[in-house]
C-alpha cells in the first residue's frame, strides 16, 4: 500500500522529513477494523511527533490522527461495524497513523461518518471533536442541559484553531454557554463569530483586562488551547470560584495554580489519546461520542471546520500542511484527500 512515513525526525523543510513509501497492508487484530483511507486531516500533534530529535526508526513510522474511510475488513471480535461502513476516527497514537491507503484501528474509538458531509468535510472533525467534547463535558464538567438556569460563561483561548473551532460550536450550540473566544486577526475573529462566539478578545494582549472590560469579573470555565505557560496566569485570575480550567497543551515551566485553592477551583488536562493509550475500561465512550458528533452534524447543529483541502495524499502535500501548522496562523483544519 502507499503511505507517507518517516525514519528520521527532521525539520519539515528537509527533503527526507516525510517520504512516500510502499508498505504491506496491515492485518486487523480481534477488535480492529481494516479501513481503506479516503481523507485525512493534519493536527499539531503530527508536527510535534515529527519534530527534530535524535531518534531513528528501524521501520517506517506513519503519522496521522484524523481519517475518514470505508471498512474493508474486520477482526474476529468486532461487533460495532461491518464491511462497507463509512467511518471517521482519530485513532491511537501508540499505533501506526492514518497517512496510508489502509489502516487498522480499534472499533471502540471509531464512529459512523456523518451522512451529510463529504469525506473531506468529515475528516476535519474526529480528533478536534473528541478533544473539545472531552474537555468541555468530561474534564470541565459543563452540564448539558444546564442544571442551573443562569447562563454560564467560557473563555476559549485559541478559538480559530482546530479544537477551538469545534469547541466554540459545542459550547454555544450544545451547552448554551456564553462564549468568549480569543483571536488576534480580523479573519480569525470573523471565523470565531461565524461559529458562534459571542465576544472576541485578543490573546496577544492582556486577557484579564479585556474580559473584565466586557463586564465579567469571573468566568465559569477557561479552556486553554495554546501556550499554557503564557495564559495560565490570566486563567487563574479570571476563573470563577468553584470554576474550572482545562488545558490541552503541555507546559514548559512550573504553573502557579496556588491561587485556585481559595476559589475551590480546579485545573485539569485533556488528552484525547488517553483512553486508547491505557486501554481504559471506558474506551468505547469515544465510539459513542463520535456517533453523537455525527448526529449533531447531520441535524445541522454542528458544522465542519474544514478550511483547506489538498490532493492527493502524498509527502509533498503533507509537508505543505505541516509547514502551515508550524507557522501558527491556520484557521480551522487542513485536509488531504485521495491517494
Amino acid at each position: 500500500m502507499k503511505a507517507v512515513a518517516l525514519t528520521h525526525y527532521l525539520p519539515i523543510d528537509h527533503p527526507e522529513s516525510l517520504l512516500d513509501v510502499e508498505l504491506p497492508t496491515p492485518t486487523p487484530g480481534p477488535h480492529d477494523l481494516l479501513v481503506k483511507v479516503e481523507a485525512i486531516a493534519v493536527n499539531p500533534v503530527d508536527t510535534k511527533v515529527r519534530s527534530p530529535k535524535d531518534k531513528v526508526e528501524n521501520e517506517p513510522k506513519i503519522l496521522g490522527w484524523d481519517a475518514v474511510g470505508t471498512v474493508v475488513g474486520i477482526g474476529t471480535d468486532v461487533s460495532l461495524f461491518q464491511v462497507g461502513d463509512a467511518v471517521f476516527y482519530a485513532g491511537d497514537i501508540t499505533r501506526q497513523g492514518c497517512n496510508s491507503e489502509y489502516q487498522v484501528v480499534d472499533e471502540r474509538i471509531v464512529g459512523h461518518k456523518p451522512k451529510t458531509l463529504s469525506v473531506s468535510e468529515a475528516a476535519a472533525l474526529p480528533l478536534t471533536a473528541i478533544t473539545a467534547w472531552e474537555s468541555l463535558f468530561e474534564r470541565l464538567g459543563v452540564e448539558t442541559p444546564p442544571m442551573i438556569k443562569q447562563r454560564k460563561t467560557i473563555l476559549i483561548i485559541g478559538g480559530a484553531g482546530g479544537v477551538g473551532s469545534i469547541a466554540i460550536q459545542l459550547a454555544a450550540k450544545v451547552a448554551g454557554l456564553h462564549v468568549i473566544a480569543t483571536a488576534s486577526r480580523t479573519e480569525s475573529a470573523a471565523w470565531c463569530r461565524e461559529l458562534g462566539a459571542h465576544d472576541i478578545v485578543n490573546h496577544h494582549q492582556d486577557l484579564a483586562s479585556q474580559v473584565q472590560a466586557l463586564g465579567y469579573v469571573f468566568i465559569d470555565y477557561v479552556l486553554i488551547l495554546n501556550n499554557t505557560d503564557q495564559h495560565t496566569p490570566a486563567a487563574v485570575k479570571l476563573v470563577a470560584p468553584q470554576g474550572a480550567i482545562c488545558s490541552i497543551v503541555e507546559n514548559d515551566g512550573l504553573l502557579d495554580i496556588a491561587p485556585l485553592k481559595n476559589k475551590s477551583a480546579r485545573f485539569c488536562w485533556e488528552m484525547m489519546f488517553t483512553r486508547a493509550m491505557y486501554q481504559t475500561d471506558d474506551m468505547i465512550q469515544q465510539h459513542y461520542l463520535l456517533n453523537e458528533i455525527a448526529r449533531l452534524v447531520d441535524q445541522g447543529i454542528l458544522r465542519t471546520t474544514l478550511n483547506e483541502t489538498l490532493s492527493p495524499i502524498n509527502a509533498t502535500n503533507l509537508k505543505q500542511a505541516h509547514a502551515a501548522l508550524e507557522a501558527g496562523s491556520t484557521i480551522g483544519k487542513i485536509v488531504l484527500q485521495g491517494f
